[in-house]
């Protein structure tokens, strides 16, 4: 299951408006119940909505992932700064 996951998170950084569980299945050539499974467990997916997939009301749910910020750049040792 762990296999997966670099390739979901990248799947998921590329598609900003988020994919449904079968659409990232699709994408990376993986088991439904594997992607399923494994997007429920990172700490960094969440789901964004729920999209309706057909006329009798289902629905699925659409994941994104979150993109860490940069880290702050270490500020210069030879500029002073006034702290008040």
């Amino acid at each position: 299951m762990y296999s997966y996951n670099k390739q979901v998170r990248q799947v998921l950084r590329d598609t900003p408006d988020g994919l449904t569980v079968a659409q990232v299945a699709s994408l990376i050539n993986a088991p439904y119940k594997t992607i399923n499974r494994l997007l429920r467990t990172m700490p960094d997916a969440y789901i964004d909505r729920w999209q309706k997939i057909n006329a009798k009301n289902n629905y699925a749910a659409v994941w994104c992932v979150v993109v860490p910020p940069e880290n702050c750049p270490k500020p210069n040792q030879k500029e002073t700064y006034d702290i008040k």
